[in-house]
Formats: C-alpha cells, structure tokens, sequence
C-alpha cells in the first residue's frame, strides 16, 4: 500500500474523531458546563492525534506540507458535510458545493507539479 494510501486512510479516521471532538458536543452535552464539554472533547481529540501524527509522518515520505495540507482540507470537508447533515440535522446547503469546488481549485494548484510531470 503507498504512503498516500495509508495517510488518506488514517487522516480519514483522525478528522471523524476530529468533528465528533469539535462538534459533537453541541448537540450531546449542549446542556453541560463548557468544561465538561471541553474535558470529553479533548478525550476524543487524543484519539485525533493518535492517527493524525502518524498519518502525516507517512504522507510526507512522498507529499509536501502543502499538499498534505490540501489534502487534509478535502477530507474534512467530505467527513464534516455528512457529519452536519446526518448527525448534526443541519440542512444540505448549496455552499458545501461551492467550497468543494474552491477546494478543487486548491487541490488542483498545489498538486499541478506532480500532474506536470505525469
């Protein structure tokens, strides 16, 4: 498996921790003190970081810290748009499509080097 295979797939499972740990708490602790919410929210976030560390390490053996960062912003917004409509009950929103399609833009000027030399 490549090293971009094996940092796509733990940044995946990283930024699901990342929203829950974000996010979560706005609907399952809204009644909470914020200290509580931050205390669970940070439990979570160990878990984050536990796949997020690794995963860049491995993506750096053939990606630089540009496209590591693009590619980590083209996987929250594809985990946090179903997060927000299917847990959260937020409505589908036209502006998840146009900051997908900005993002594409993003992707497609940091990585046009590679697609030069392909």
């Amino acid at each position: 498996m490549s090293p971009v295979f094996k940092a796509i797939i733990l940044l995946v499972c990283s930024n699901v921790f990342m929203t829950f740990a974000w996010y979560a708490h706005l609907k399952e602790l809204k009644g909470k003190p914020w200290l509580m919410a931050a205390m669970i929210s940070w439990g979570i976030a160990f878990f984050e970081y536990m796949l997020q560390v690794p995963a860049n390490r491995i993506g750096y053996q053939e990606l630089n810290i540009g496209q590591l960062k693009i590619l980590q912003e083209v996987i929250t917004l594809s985990v946090f748009v179903p997060f927000s409509v299917l847990y959260m009950k937020e409505p589908l929103k036209l502006d998840y499509l146009w900051a997908a399609l900005c993002i594409i833009g993003a992707v497609f000027f940091i990585f046009r080097s590679k697609l030069a030399g392909a």
